[in-house]
C-alpha cells in the first residue's frame, strides 16, 4: 500500500475534483482527480486486491481506503463487471460471488455518507480516453479497445458513453483459418504472450478484429490500449484495416480519471439510458 497523504487543497487543482476507484484483478488504486486537466493530484493509492474478490471483500477495502484518503466528496467506482440495472452479471479477475450482486446496496451500505457512481473499467478508460485523451476532439462514434489478459472494450458517441460493451466475447473467424472463437481468445496480449508471438505474427489477428468490429459499426477512429500500446509504434504500421488506429495515452490511471468524471456528474449505476456526465467545464 502507498503511503497516504491528506486531500489536496483547491489551490493545488485547477479547479473541481472527484474521487476515483479502479478495482482491478491484482490491485485496487485510488486516487483524486482534477478534472479540468483529467490528471491525479498527490499519490496514487493501492492496496492489494483481496483474496477472494468477494463483493463484501472489495467494498470494505475500498470503504477503508476512501477514509484513509480523507475525501468526502462524490467517488466513482470502476469495476471489471457489466453493471446492468444496478446489478454486476459478470466477473472477470473478481470472485464470482459478484454475479446477480446489487452493487448499489453494497456500495450504499460501506460508501454511507458518499453519493457513488459505478461503471464497468473499460468504460471508464474509454470516458478518459475521450475527454482527455487519444479520442479527445473526434466526432462520431470512437471504439476504445484494451488488450490485456482479454479484451475490454467501450464505444464513445461525441463524446458520450453507450456502456457495457463486450467485443472481446465477440464471436469472429480466425485469420489462420482455425474456425470461429472469441475476439480475446484470438487477439488479446496474453494470447501473444502465451504463443510467443511477435508483433508481426499478432498483427493479423488484431487486424481481424477491428475489421470485424469495422463492418459492423463504421467507427470514426479506433484507440486501443493496455501495456501493447507503449509499442504502438512497432505494430501499428502492420494493421490491415480501414479505420485511423491511435494509442491509449492514459494507460494505469484512465480508470481511476473515468470513474472521477462519472462521479463529478450523478450517482447510482451508469447504465443505459441514463445521461453521461461530461464533467465539469
Amino acid at each position: 500500500m502507498s503511503s497516504t497523504s491528506p486531500v489536496p487543497s483547491p489551490a493545488e487543482s485547477s479547479g473541481a475534483t472527484a474521487l476515483g476507484v479502479d478495482v482491478g484483478g491484482t490491485g485496487i488504486k485510488v486516487g483524486v482527480v482534477d478534472l479540468h486537466r483529467g490528471v491525479l493530484i498527490g499519490n496514487r493509492h493501492v492496496r492489494p486486491t483481496p483474496r477472494p474478490a468477494t463483493p463484501e471483500a472489495v467494498a470494505d477495502t475500498i470503504g477503508g481506503m476512501v477514509g484513509e484518503v480523507g475525501w468526502h466528496g462524490p467517488v466513482g467506482v470502476a469495476l471489471p463487471s457489466v453493471i446492468h440495472e444496478g446489478v454486476a452479471r459478470i466477473a472477470h479477475n473478481i470472485d464470482e460471488s459478484w454475479i446477480g450482486c446489487d452493487v448499489v446496496d453494497l456500495f450504499d451500505r460501506h460508501l454511507p455518507d458518499h453519493d457513488v457512481v459505478l461503471l464497468n473499467d473499460a468504460d471508464a478508460a474509454g470516458l478518459t480516453e475521450v475527454r482527455y485523451g487519444a479520442a479527445e476532439g473526434i466526432e462520431g462514434l470512437v471504439v476504445l479497445l484494451t488488450f490485456g489478459t482479454g479484451i475490454g472494450s467501450a464505444l464513445l458517441i461525441d463524446g458520450r458513453l453507450i456502456p457495457n460493451t463486450e467485443f472481446g466475447h465477440m464471436l469472429v473467424e480466425d485469420v489462420d483459418g482455425r474456425g470461429v472463437d472469441e475476439t480475446e481468445h484470438l487477439a488479446s496480449a496474453s494470447v501473444r504472450t502465451r504463443d510467443g508471438l511477435s508483433y508481426e505474427q499478432w498483427a493479423p489477428h488484431v487486424s481481424g478484429v477491428l475489421r470485424a468490429i469495422e463492418e459492423l459499426l463504421w467507427p470514426r477512429a479506433f484507440v486501443l490500449g493496455g501495456g501493447v500500446s507503449e509499442d504502438a509504434d512497432e505494430w501499428f504500421p502492420l494493421l490491415e484495416n480501414r479505420t485511423p488506429v491511435r494509442a491509449a495515452v492514459r494507460l494505469n490511471d484512465a480508470g481511476i480519471i473515468g470513474a472521477a468524471v462519472c462521479a463529478a456528474g450523478g450517482t447510482g449505476p451508469l447504465d443505459l439510458g441514463n445521461p453521461v456526465p461530461r464533467g465539469q467545464d
